[in-house]
């Protein structure tokens, strides 16, 4: 791991909330964060910056993932918390910011569903089942 480390959604959430530099860029696709939904952090004074690590719906690596970043005003030096469902793309993207010189950047792990229950659904961990706040896209 070459990034900062993984941190639990309610971490992150108190991180965002205690940092007024630190973003929360969420990874998935615009598929996701139309049907699935997207974390609200309008509470704290701060909004999500949706960035595809893999274009939809094809599945290519967005190769202007970094420049993205950086149009999108994250700023070097500021933490960045990466969210995508499972906490695998966003492993991938932390690696990609902290190769850029950005972050510290982390993993959100669990991500926004988090892993399958035994009946194959995503309710046992993740940002939507820990109750953080979200917004249907």
């Amino acid at each position: 791991m070459s990034y900062a480390g993984d941190v639990d959604p309610a971490d992150s959430y108190a991180a965002l909330r205690a940092d007024p530099d630190a973003v929360l860029v969420d990874v998935r696709t615009t598929a996701e964060w139309s049907y699935v939904g997207l974390p609200d952090l309008s509470q704290i004074g701060k909004r999500v910056i949706p960035i595809e690590w893999q274009h939809f719906p094809d599945g290519t690596q967005n190769d202007n993932f970094v420049e993205l970043l950086r149009d999108a005003g994250v700023a070097e030096g500021a933490p960045i918390y990466f969210l995508c469902r499972s906490g695998v793309r966003s492993a991938a993207a932390a690696n990609a910011a902290t190769a850029a010189g950005l972050g510290p950047a982390y993993n959100v792990s669990d991500g926004f569903e988090g892993p399958l229950d035994r009946e194959g659904h995503r309710t046992v961990a993740g940002w939507k089942a820990v109750g953080l706040p979200w917004r249907q896209g």
